[in-house]
């Protein structure tokens, strides 16, 4: 029997300093077994475009917005060249994180942020978080560890507490290919205190090859002094259940386990998310297309931006607040999933009380991997929660800000 979110309380600390899925207790996934991999509302399902390295290489450098008065841009750029390489024999994708320095001698808020990648016939998507001046020492320690700029970071940047809660997590930002400069609404920002830094994620795919890389992002800023109001972000992880399609459904990694197995090989403790995802949301595996996850709001909050993503078999997004009663409203459909358009979304604002409900509903096909180069000569697998570009997510971000800040 499937049982109702759970309230989430205070965050929830776990051994496992790895994935998006850890602090999700409250989350309900809901598997529609639709005998994945056939089209369900069309008979002949429209062409997706094709996702190559050469042309999300052609996209333009992101537009600038003009800045606001008071406004400033600060520049921060990886301190090395680094050429990308899979960590495991056989991997296709490189989760890197660099320290950045942004030298703050007072607070400031973050108000836009924009990413410049080095070389785009490998960046595949970017992700800023912040770091305390109490965790730098940590992340200088961890950037010596590993050979090379830089240290590997499948799921987060494995720093002590990563993800320990998604209901106000440390990202700052998060960039993929055709993304613009983006900004707050006028009157809020991100604090970033005095001594803070800030890691760049960098996630590369190696479809195409290896080449290297110098990627900067640019930030927004204005002086501390400014009165503001504090904006987070909440997020909302849902598993992926994705099995082979009749008749395609023969070869080794359609088994499940097997499936698993390899994720966990290719990326180590961060292949454990699917499994996470389940245990903390209660819930039994059913294999589906569709797979949800709904969660209540530990506190009241408004939601001023929203975002999605997914990889190459992702269809459908939707993010929707209080399912199934007469206050609910969808804050974030995609009804054609656009790998090329995954920037935030700032949307009318909408409040919600402590104990409202969230949930994200993503939708993946099999048959797009018939269509689309990244999966030539792939056999069709079993696809659960992963991080490389041919594996899935299934992730939506608000960008929210706190009543009791407001």
């Amino acid at each position: 029997m499937r049982r109702g979110p759970r309230v989430l309380g205070a965050p929830v600390a776990l051994v496992v300093a790895v994935v998006l899925a850890l602090a999700l207790a409250g989350c309900v996934q809901e598997g529609q077994d639709r005998r994945t991999g056939s089209p369900t509302e069309v008979l002949k399902p429209p062409e997706p475009p094709e996702v190559v390295a050469s042309q999300l290489a052609d996209l333009p450098q992101g537009k600038k917005l003009p800045l606001r008065p008071g406004e400033h841009r600060m520049t921060l750029t990886m301190p090395e060249e680094y050429t990308p390489s899979a960590p495991t024999a056989g991997g296709t994708d490189d989760y890197r994180c660099f320290v950045l320095d942004p030298k703050l001698d007072k607070d400031v808020w973050l108000t836009g942020s924009n990413v410049l990648p080095g070389n785009p016939l490998v960046v595949h998507h970017v992700i800023l978080f912040r770091i305390t001046p109490e965790q730098v020492a940590e992340a200088r320690q961890k950037d010596a560890a590993d050979e090379g700029a830089g240290w590997t970071c499948f799921g987060g940047t494995g720093l002590s507490g990563d993800f320990s809660n998604i209901d106000d997590a440390s990202w700052l930002a998060a960039w993929a290919p055709g993304g613009d400069e983006t900004k707050v609404s006028d009157g809020y920002g991100v604090k970033l205190e005095k001594g803070a830094q800030v890691v760049m994620q960098v996630h590369y795919n190696l479809l195409k090859g290896a080449a290297p890389d110098v990627s900067s992002t640019q930030l927004r800023w204005m002086p501390a002094k400014r009165a503001l109001t504090p904006l987070h972000t909440v997020l909302l992880p849902a598993p992926v259940e994705l099995p082979c399609r009749p008749g395609h459904d023969d070869g080794p990694l359609c088994d499940r386990d097997a499936a698993v197995a390899d994720v966990l090989h290719r990326f180590g403790g961060a292949g454990n998310t699917n499994a996470l995802l389940h245990l903390l949301c209660g819930e039994e595996v059913v294999p589906g297309n569709t797979q949800s996850c709904t969660r209540y709001v530990p506190q009241g909050m408004t939601i001023l931006g929203v975002a999605g993503h997914m990889h190459l078999l992702g269809r459908k997004l939707r993010i929707e607040t209080n399912p199934g009663t007469p206050e609910a409203r969808t804050v974030l459909d995609i009804p054609m999933w656009d790998f090329d358009n995954q920037g935030t979304k700032p949307i009318k604002p909408v409040h919600l009380d402590a104990g409202d409900t969230v949930r994200i509903t993503c939708t993946h096909e099999q048959w797009l991997r018939d269509r689309l180069p990244a999966f030539q000569g792939q056999e069709e697998r079993y696809v659960v929660w992963g991080e490389g570009s041919t594996d899935e997510m299934c992730l939506g971000m608000l960008q929210a800000a706190f009543d009791d800040e407001t």
